[in-house]
C-alpha cells in the first residue's frame, strides 16, 4: 500500500494557478480590467496577476516532502538525491536565462530574428529535456536527439548579440527569468528538507531566516552583500525562498495529518492563512505591497491567499471527492513545465508569420479581450494533454 496517496488537490491548484499565468500573460492590459494584471513596481497593492506566480511558487513547495520522503523510502543516497538537485536546479537556471534573454536578441548582430532565435531556443529545450519513453530501446536515437538540442543551444549562445552597450555580446542573468527564480526557490526548499526531513520547527527556523533577509534586504540593512547580489542576489532578497518555505510547510502539514484528519488540514492551513494575511497588512506599515519589488507584505499575504484556497481546494477535491469538474487541470499540474513553455512556440511562429491570428487582443472590449485570453489560456492546457499522449512532456 502507499504510504503517501496522491494528494489530487495539488495537482488541481498547480494546474489552476498555471491556467491564470496563461491567462495573465496573454491579456492584453491596456483594455483588459486593471486588476486583473500586476500593479506598478512603486504602486503600494496587488491585482490576481500579482498572486499568481508566488501561488506556484507555494504550491512547488507543497510537492517537495512527497517527492523526497519516497526518493528517501527508495533508499537513494543522498548524494544521488543531491545531484538530482542540482541538476534540477542547473536546468532550470539555463532555461530562465535564455528565456529572459529573447527580447534582448538584436537581429542584425545576432544574424537571426528575436523570433527565429526564440523558437529554435524552445525546440531545443524540448528536444534536450524531453521524457522519452523506451530509452533502452531507442538509445541511439534518443541521445541524437539530445545532441540535437545541446548543439543548437550552444549555436544561439555562441551568435547571441544584444546590441546594448553595456553588455553587447554575452547573456544577463538579472533576475534569473521565472523560471530561475523558481529554480533558486526549489534549491533552498529542497535541501531544507533534506537537512530537516518532516521536522515542521526546524523548516520554520530556516523559512523565518528567509523572511528576515526579506525584511533587512527591503530596509536596505545588507549593503555589505551587494558584492554578492549578483550571484547570489535570489537568496540575500529572501523573498522567493520564504514563499517556497512556507509550502513546503503547508506540504509538512499535510503529509502529517493526510486526508484521514482532513478537519485539522483544512483548519490549520485557513488559521495559517488569516495569520499570514493579517501579518502582511502589519509588515505594510514599512513595506508597500508590491510584487515587483519583492516585499515581505506582499510575500505573507499571497502565502496566506494560497493557504486558504488551498484548503477549499483540498476540502473540494479530496474530502468531498468532487474532482471530476477539475480534472481537466491535472494534466497542466502534473506537467507544469510543458504546459508553461510549449505556447511560446506558438507565440513566436505566429509573430514571426505576421499573421493576425490573435485577433482579440486588438479588440476595444475588454470582454473579448478577456474572454479570448481565456480560451487561449483553456486551449493551452488542452495542447499539453496532446503532447502527452504524444510522449512529448518536459521533465527535468
Amino acid at each position: 500500500m502507499d504510504n503517501h496517496p496522491r494528494i489530487f488537490s495539488i495537482d488541481i491548484m498547480r494546474g489552476l494557478t498555471l491556467l491564470l499565468m496563461l491567462f495573465i500573460n496573454d491579456l492584453n492590459m491596456q483594455i483588459a480590467p486593471s486588476w486583473l494584471g500586476p500593479v506598478k513596481a512603486n504602486v503600494d497593492g496587488m491585482g490576481l496577476g500579482d498572486w499568481v506566480f508566488p501561488g506556484f511558487l507555494f504550491i512547488a513547495g507543497m510537492v517537495i516532502p512527497f517527492a523526497f520522503s519516497k526518493r528517501l523510502e527508495n533508499h537513494e543516497s543522498l548524494i544521488d538525491i543531491s545531484r538530482h538537485i542540482i541538476i534540477r536546479f542547473i536546468s532550470l537556471i539555463i532555461i530562465g536565462v535564455l528565456m529572459l534573454n529573447i527580447d534582448r536578441v538584436n537581429p542584425e548582430l545576432t544574424g537571426i530574428g528575436k523570433n527565429l532565435w526564440a523558437i529554435l531556443m524552445f525546440i531545443a529545450v524540448f528536444l534536450y529535456w524531453n521524457d522519452y519513453q523506451k530509452k533502452d530501446e531507442k538509445y541511439f536515437l534518443i541521445t541524437g536527439l539530445k545532441l540535437a538540442g545541446i548543439g543548437i543551444l550552444i549555436f544561439l549562445i555562441f551568435i547571441f548579440r544584444s546590441g546594448e552597450p553595456e553588455n553587447n555580446g554575452s547573456l544577463i542573468t538579472g533576475q534569473w527569468g521565472i523560471l530561475g527564480l523558481i529554480g533558486w526557490g526549489y534549491l533552498v526548499s529542497a535541501f531544507t528538507y533534506l537537512v530537516c526531513r518532516d521536522s515542521i520547527l526546524k523548516s520554520l527556523v530556516v523559512l523565518v531566516f528567509f523572511l528576515s533577509m526579506n525584511i533587512l534586504s527591503g530596509l536596505n540593512l545588507v549593503g555589505s552583500l551587494d558584492p554578492a547580489k549578483p550571484f547570489i542576489g535570489v537568496l540575500i532578497d529572501g523573498n522567493v525562498p520564504f514563499i517556497v518555505l512556507s509550502g513546503l510547510i503547508g506540504g509538512l502539514i499535510l503529509k502529517k495529518y493526510k486526508t484521514e484528519k482532513y478537519q485539522t488540514v483544512i483548519l490549520t492551513f485557513i488559521g495559517l492563512g488569516i495569520f499570514s494575511v493579517a501579518a502582511g497588512f502589519f509588515l505594510r506599515h514599512w513595506f508597500i505591497i508590491s510584487k515587483i519589488q519583492g516585499t515581505p507584505s506582499w510575500g505573507m499575504i499571497c502565502i496566506g491567499i494560497s493557504l486558504i484556497f488551498f484548503a477549499l481546494i483540498f476540502w473540494v477535491v479530496d474530502v468531498k471527492n468532487k474532482k471530476s469538474r477539475a480534472l481537466f487541470l491535472k494534466p497542466a499540474g502534473e506537467n507544469s513545465l510543458t504546459t508553461y513553455l510549449a505556447p511560446n512556440i506558438l507565440y513566436y511562429l505566429i509573430w514571426m508569420s505576421g499573421v493576425p491570428i490573435l485577433i482579440y487582443k486588438q479588440s476595444q472590449n475588454p470582454w473579448i479581450v478577456v474572454i479570448g485570453s481565456l480560451i487561449w489560456a483553456l486551449l493551452m492546457t488542452g495542447l499539453t494533454v496532446l503532447l502527452s499522449k504524444n510522449n512529448i512532456r518536459l521533465k527535468i
